[in-house]
């Protein structure tokens, strides 16, 4: 895992500090740097409930709002592009604002500006979770109800910015890199809006961020594992498609069976996400941005 060397100045102090914190000792974090070569600029990780942030998707919730989860993290490692993690909107919002987010009493304003200026003249928009999941810290539910700013952004946001739950989070996600998703990808050509599905999806991210305050790893696991079935069911090109050579379906099940649930950091693949209380090997820890 990612850390100051034994020798480097100050490692103890800032291992001690860690160690009152509670955060593991084998969790990520910004290494001395690390930052002058990737930025500073947080990345974002999305947990259950991804796509209801798609108007086309939250249009056929019979019980809206639909919720899904993001996670603001420090760039404690260079997250691969095209991979779920908001690296465009990340790089679209240092094009903007350079290599921090600006202080702002109203974030949403700032959100407002990173999606117009990422999604100017796209047929197929970027949600605005990957703006949030930049701009506010913590751990959000995200709220879409198509008959509020026609679902194109939340009508709630609740955050937790607690420091007992990130690091609860920080031990209990562990990410394996996959692939990115392949040149010439999509994952809209299938469209199965099953109104039940969506319902189901929406209730994923509602589940989730639940289980996340409530410190409650089997009921994490089990909305990342209901998302992804319902990923599959709804838009089935999120995790079999001609381009992508990668099982993706079998690499999931594998580690659903293993542990307390798993799926992938975006449509395409990206990086397995798994929920364990254990160490999975090949995996490393994220590290929460509270600030």
């Amino acid at each position: 895992m990612l850390g100051p060397p034994d020798g480097t100045p100050g490692g103890l102090d800032r291992a001690i500090d860690r160690a009152e914190a509670g955060r593991p000792a084998d969790a990520t974090w910004p290494t001395p740097g690390l930052d002058d070569v990737i930025g500073r600029l947080p990345y974002r990780l999305q947990l259950a409930g991804g796509w209801i942030d798609q108007p086309f998707v939250s249009a056929c919730n019979p019980e809206p709002p639909g919720s899904m989860v993001v996670v603001s993290l420090q760039p404690s490692v260079r997250f691969m592009d095209r991979s779920g993690m908001a690296t465009g909107t990340r790089a679209r919002a240092f094009a903007l604002w350079g290599d921090q987010v600006p202080s702002s009493p109203e974030p949403m304003a700032l959100v407002r500006e990173l999606y117009a200026a990422e999604n100017a003249g796209q047929a197929e928009p970027s949600g605005s979770q990957d703006m949030i999941g930049v701009i506010f810290p913590g751990v959000s539910r995200l709220d879409y109800d198509p008959s509020v700013d026609g679902g194109w952004f939340p009508s709630h946001i609740e955050s937790s910015r607690d420091a007992g739950v990130a690091r609860w989070l920080e031990t209990r996600i562990h990410l394996i890199a996959v692939a990115p998703r392949p040149p010439g990808y999509g994952p809209l050509g299938v469209k199965r809006l099953d109104p039940e599905w969506v319902r189901r999806l929406g209730q994923s991210g509602k589940d989730c961020f639940d289980a996340i305050v409530r410190h409650d790893l089997a009921s994490l696991g089990a909305s990342m594992n209901e998302c992804s079935r319902c990923w599959d069911a709804l838009l089935p090109h999120t995790l079999a498609h001609p381009t992508i050579t990668v099982d993706l379906k079998a690499l999931l099940a594998w580690y659903q069976a293993r542990y307390a649930g798993a799926m992938y950091s975006g449509c395409g693949g990206g990086y397995l996400v798994v929920a364990s209380a254990e160490d999975v090997p090949g995996s490393f820890r994220i590290s929460v941005r509270t600030e």
